[in-house]
């Protein structure tokens, strides 16, 4: 009983019911694995016993196929629709941790999972921490934590009701959770460069974005009243210190942030690790400028919109003068990525929670498409505020990216000038040549005259000119010689005793 109840046996039922779904897939995370076999067994049983009611419908009595999906491609907080569409299936059911990322082609059932938490102990912590703070409280959650959101509350109004008239102003706003079911997103651009998607989620035009008084971020939703900030809030975090809680610190840089550990059962308030995330971002942005080769790293085939965003940092590279690549792959690790020792950066274009990966063990630091943004736009300068969620790029019109041949660029890690145009990779065809290199001499020296022995020139620009200046070119050919070589027949027998080692054994 405790299995269908965490599990939401009777809701996924039901949608697959009201869907009149044939083939559903059944995608588990790792951790969630070894309860596969008991949720099918358990659904199928729920599922037939829904056909015997006649809950299908009249004269239809097809059977429901179940098919469990492991080891997903990407990560597994999105839905799996590469491997969905290899059994033709309808819809899925998603388990575990989710970033309720839009889909693109399949409708999705979500289930969050119940985790443990002590209710009257996280109410309580909230409420003292609260007394000690002069502003009003805004409380996100982890998703899997949803279910006892309402009896939190409850707690809550029953301990405010206990406090004094000067205490009793404190307010305590609770997010919301979306929608556990989601339809596919149509991927359209329209006419006004905005992302448009139909479903359950028309009305959120943007994820981790206020739009007026409105905010979402991870399968959350919530409103703050007319005149109000998120920097007037004081955010609480119930759950673990996981990707989607280190999306919203990136996302509310701006405020004070505080996590109830509902598996410690304590409230962390020094969240000075978690700063640090943005002191390293920074840091991989500048190293990013200095790059020549990027590598295009696409880390989802589902997400609605993955395609104009990749499109979108293609336009951004290229104008910026550096060569692009785009590599297909499923989730990125050193040894992957190490096969591509030309690429000076990656960009990696995923969901908001799996997006921040950790490229200190990387050969070649791997950036977010915002990030890219900032690097790649002569000019552009970071104001603190932080975006997670590709999609709300796509919604906003880019930067206008300069012309690359104007000047050198000051390169803060190498400490000079660098020299990173290059006039023909632009597209930029003058009618001169001659005119154009005297440009380019006129412009060195000018750099050169100001600053004495700070220009560094560029490096390689693609990965033909990046193998090219390599000491080692592999197994090197004989071109003095280009007569074949004769033919050799080589050993014939077992490796424990050739043809040719018994006949000396022999003779």
């Amino acid at each position: 009983m405790e299995l269908e109840l965490n599990y939401e046996i009777a809701l996924t039922a039901d949608f697959i019911h009201s869907g009149n779904f044939s083939r559903v897939a059944l995608q588990f995370p790792d951790e969630l694995l070894k309860d596969a076999t008991q949720v099918v067994k358990a659904l199928r049983d729920r599922l037939e016993a829904g056909s015997e009611s006649g809950r299908v419908g009249s004269g239809d009595d097809k059977e429901v196929g179940l098919f469990v999906m492991a080891d997903t491609t990407y990560g597994s907080c999105c839905v799996d629709e590469v491997g969905a569409s290899r059994i033709d299936a309808d819809c899925i059911v998603h388990y575990g941790h989710t970033c309720l990322s839009p889909t693109s082609n399949l409708p999705a059932f979500f289930v969050f999972g119940k985790a443990p938490i002590n209710i009257s102990n996280c109410a309580e912590n909230l409420s003292t921490y609260a007394l000690t703070q002069g502003k009003h409280i805004m409380v996100l959650f982890g998703l899997e934590y949803s279910y006892a959101i309402q009896k939190i509350k409850e707690v809550l109004m029953l301990e405010s009701s206990k406090l004094n008239g000067s205490t009793s102003n404190l307010e305590f706003h609770f997010a919301d959770v979306m929608s556990s079911v989601m339809n596919p997103s149509k991927d359209c651009i329209t006419s006004t460069g905005l992302l448009g998607s139909t479903g359950n989620f028309t009305a959120n035009e943007g994820f981790g974005k206020a739009t007026g008084t409105k905010y979402n971020i991870g399968g959350l939703v919530w409103n703050l009243p007319e005149g109000h900030r998120m920097e007037d809030y004081l955010l609480v975090w119930i759950g673990a210190d996981n990707s989607a809680f280190a999306n919203v610190v990136l996302t509310f840089n701006g405020c004070d942030i505080v996590r109830y550990d509902a598996v410690d059962d304590r409230l962390v308030t020094d969240l000075s690790q978690q700063r640090r995330i943005l002191k390293r971002r920074y840091y991989l942005v500048e190293k990013a400028k200095d790059s020549n080769i990027v590598g295009l790293l696409v880390g989802t085939l589902g997400v609605a919109g993955y395609l104009h965003m990749i499109r979108q940092m293609k336009e951004l590279i290229t104008a910026a003068g550096k060569k692009a690549y785009t590599l297909v792959m499923g989730r990125p690790n050193p040894a992957k990525l190490a096969n591509f020792p030309e690429c000076d950066v990656f960009i990696y274009v995923s969901c908001a929670q799996t997006a921040l990966l950790d490229s200190k063990e990387f050969l070649a630091p791997v950036i977010t498409p915002f990030e890219a943004m900032l690097a790649f736009n002569r000019g552009s300068q970071w104001t603190g505020a932080y975006v997670m969620e590709f999609r709300d790029l796509i919604s906003s019109s880019p930067l206008e990216v300069k012309n690359q041949s104007e000047e050198a660029r000051f390169s803060f890690l190498q400490g000079g000038y660098i020299e990173d145009f290059d006039l023909k990779e632009n597209g930029e065809e003058d009618e001169d040549g001659a005119l154009a290199l005297a440009c380019a001499t006129e412009k060195a020296l000018q750099v050169r005259d100001k600053h004495p022995n700070s220009l560094i020139p560029g490096t390689a620009k693609s990965g033909a000119e990046f193998f090219a200046a390599r000491s080692y070119h592999g197994l090197e050919m004989n071109s003095n010689n280009s007569s074949p070589e004769p033919f050799l027949i080589g050993r014939t027998g077992k490796a424990s005793g050739y043809e040719d080692e018994k006949s000396k054994e022999n003779s």
